[in-house]
């Protein structure tokens, strides 16, 4: 059976662990020539051995401009010119938006926002002269539609929403295909104590990984997983507002993150993706 992906070069930030791993797993399954690049060095590289096919695994701080370089140059020394990158990168602090404090505020726009534009930036500067290439930016319904506790993050990926939206309407004529991947609530560290909204239950990394292969199989601008999400946010938002707040309670907008703030199973990956256990 042939693959569908046979040949591609596919950079992916922050694959280590999640929707990042199991990406990198899928592509490989489909053919493709894989890097990852993870801040844990030593998690890439167990990541990498398991999924075999020569994944390269190598280290990456998606805060640094520089380093994002450095990775890309490595990248395409090894495994030759870049055909796909993706901007998974992403962390998720939870916080009544009151106790935020500016350092988490200023880390999740860093690692979710800023990263995603300097790999975007990058990365285009090395399809543009071929006149060919993918850049997948993987975002998050919620940066469609607010969810209480989670104010700076959903800004930060709707932030990546629409810098992706303005990036295509700039460079697809120039020969470039953009994706942003809205994946609801993903059974990942991030979304550790989290429960499932009443409509719609966890998904797992894997059918994300499934969706971003399938759009890197054959590109399309916007991708929710599940897919069902698509209708739901866009009808929401041809209400009138009031409305769609009515939906949204319904659905455990109000609540399903600050349920989760104070879970013991929680406190772990917060310590990590505010920087809080490297102190």
């Amino acid at each position: 059976m042939s693959k569908r992906l046979t040949g591609r070069v596919v950079a992916i930030t922050g694959a280590g662990r999640g929707i990042g791993a199991a990406t990198a797993e899928a592509l490989v399954a489909e053919g493709a020539s894989v890097a990852i690049g993870d801040i844990d060095l030593d998690i890439a590289k167990a990541t990498a051995e398991r999924i075999g096919g020569g994944t390269l695994a190598l280290p990456l701080d998606v805060t640094s401009a520089e380093s994002v370089t450095s990775f890309l140059d490595t990248v395409e020394s090894t495994l030759g010119p870049i055909d796909v990158y993706i901007n998974n990168a992403g962390v998720m602090p939870l916080s009544a938006l009151l106790d935020e404090d500016d350092a988490t505020i200023d880390r999740i726009f860093a690692i979710n926002t800023r990263a995603m534009i300097h790999g975007t930036r990058e990365a285009a500067r090395r399809m543009l002269p071929r006149g060919r290439g993918h850049i997948v930016n993987v975002a998050s319904t919620a940066g469609k539609a607010g969810i209480a506790g989670s104010a700076t993050y959903s800004a930060s990926k709707a932030a990546v929403i629409q810098y992706t939206e303005s990036a295509y309407a700039e460079l697809h004529p120039r020969g470039l295909d953009f994706s942003v991947v809205m994946p609801g609530i993903t059974r990942t560290e991030l979304t550790a104590g989290v429960e499932d909204m009443p409509a719609f239950r966890a998904i797992t990394p894997e059918s994300v990984a499934n969706a971003i292969v399938a759009t890197v199989a054959k590109p399309r601008f916007e991708v929710y997983v599940p897919s069902s999400a698509r209708p739901l946010l866009n009808v929401t938002r041809l209400l009138p507002f009031s409305v769609g707040q009515w939906i949204g309670k319904k659905m455990g907008a109000d609540h399903v993150f600050m349920d989760a703030l104070d879970r013991p199973e929680r406190s772990t990956y917060e310590a990590r993706a505010t920087g809080k256990d490297e102190q």
